[in-house]
């Protein structure tokens, strides 16, 4: 089927002309099409499968949690499974966050987030009504729901709705030492600068106003994988407490064990006031998110009114909060961390051989088992290609013909929101080194096939 024919589908697909083939199951690495084809999830869709396909406990778990109950509102009851969930998920953080709000997507965990913020400065002993403002970072991204979005610094997913975005958030630049730090500037020059550029940010918009500053710990679909300097997020957190502001880690795609510890944060010797998570949460057998929250802040909540003002329909649901366990569980009994470190830096080691050289590869950067390959026109002045190419997307489609048969996650606006090429890699914790040099083969391949092609 081409894109121009007229698809026979009831659904509003991401592109009304184009209908996605079925995925009809899935095992491991691997997601099998209904035209016969054996599909290498490498990104685990957008770096959600993290015990890839049709893993068993986690298949029981659920099972077990339907047939003993599958729905109660929260409003009304708690389940066992979501009080077992959140003690798993404060515990791993080691007592230093004290409780968890689950809902069902990483946009409503930054919605969330933003309101707790709010509300926190409501529930002060002498409130702080005033602020209303937060600071996050270009060209990040939080979300697609309006508050979440307006958080987020990314123009071209931004751009249509612009009109409707609250304009109580800032942007301040993003630690992208690729394109961001200057050639004779040292690590800790360039913290010092950026954390000077949060400071007269806060200082222009009123330190008083402010809720809190909102960052990736290593900047996903946005950015493509950018990890910061060492030393950037303890200037980053100095700020916000010099102006008693809070810090927020939107950890939806780069946390839960993805980037090689539970926590990305656990890697930058500091903790957030909030924190959201999501995707690896529950791998994707359940649509399950969550905020991560400070004592501190609920200790302030309930001193207070004790009621968070925010609900959800869904909050908490009992499937999801037993899916999310059962993956977490099996990460820790396989000591799946020690995988994602071990076949991380397998990866990285075999991209940089493959890859390092190729002409159009600017820069290869990552954590863990979640790599960015960024593309550009010329490495030595890094200029991206012309949007009107649509590199990313040709990356992306080209994987998706039989002959790869691979998930590329493209991505663009890398350079500022609307120029850039880069391309996210994402495998299964349980990834083999097997599996690790299929992906980076059928990768260099793909980028042969699309290069090739652009040059005709």
């Amino acid at each position: 089927m081409t894109k121009t024919e007229t698809p026979a589908s009831a659904i509003l697909h991401r592109d009304t002309r184009f209908v996605p083939k079925k995925a009809i199951g899935g095992k491991g690495s691997y997601i099998f099409l209904e035209d016969g084809t054996k599909f290498l999830d490498s990104t685990g869709g957008a770096a959600v499968s993290c015990l890839g396909h049709s893993h068993e406990q986690v298949n029981q778990a659920i099972k077990d949690q339907v047939d003993q109950i599958s729905y109660c509102h929260s409003a009304f009851f708690g389940t066992q499974a979501a009080e077992d969930l959140a003690q798993f998920l404060v515990d791993s953080t080691g007592g230093k966050m004290s409780k968890l709000y689950v809902v069902s997507s990483g946009s409503e965990a930054v919605e969330a987030a933003l309101k707790l913020a709010r509300q926190y400065f409501l529930e002060l002993p002498t409130p702080q009504p005033q602020r209303t403002r937060f600071i996050a970072r270009l060209p990040s991204y939080h979300g697609i729901t309006l508050g979440a979005l307006a958080a987020g610094g990314h123009v071209l997913r931004r751009q249509p709705f612009e009109p409707l975005l609250a304009k109580n958030t800032s942007h301040v630049s993003p630690c992208y030492a690729y394109r961001g730090k200057w050639d004779d500037e040292s690590d800790a020059d360039y913290v010092a600068r950026l954390a000077a550029e949060l400071d007269a940010e806060f200082q222009r918009v009123g330190p008083e106003n402010v809720c809190a500053f909102i960052a990736e710990p290593v900047v996903g679909a946005a950015l493509g994988c950018v990890p910061a300097v060492s030393g950037y997020f303890p200037a980053m957190k100095a700020v916000c407490e010099k102006y008693d502001a809070l810090f927020i880690l939107d950890e939806v795609m780069s946390g839960m064990g993805r980037c090689g510890t539970l926590h990305a944060w656990e890697q930058e010797g500091i903790v957030p006031d909030i924190q959201t998570i999501g995707k690896a949460l529950g791998g994707g057998y359940a649509p399950v998110s969550g905020v991560l929250i400070g004592d501190s802040i609920v200790q302030t909540m309930d001193k207070g009114t004790g009621v968070f003002r925010h609900g959800q329909t869904y909050q908490g649901h009992p499937v999801s909060c037993a899916a999310a366990l059962a993956v977490q569980k099996t990460i820790q009994e396989e000591s799946l961390l020690a995988n994602v470190r071990a076949m991380g830096a397998y990866l990285e080691k075999q991209l940089r051989q493959r890859l390092g050289a190729h002409p159009y590869v600017g820069d290869i950067r990552g954590k863990g088992l979640f790599w960015g390959i960024e593309l550009v026109k010329d490495k030595a002045t890094k200029e991206p290609f012309d949007p009107k190419t649509h590199l990313s997307f040709l990356v992306q489609e080209k994987g998706l013909h039989p002959e790869h048969a691979i998930s590329l996650y493209g991505c663009v606006g890398t350079v500022d929101g609307v120029r850039g090429d880069h391309i996210v890699l994402a495998p299964p914790y349980n990834v083999s080194a097997g599996e690790i040099d299929l992906i980076v083969d059928r990768t260099a391949r793909v980028l042969a096939d699309v290069f090739a092609g652009l040059k005709n």
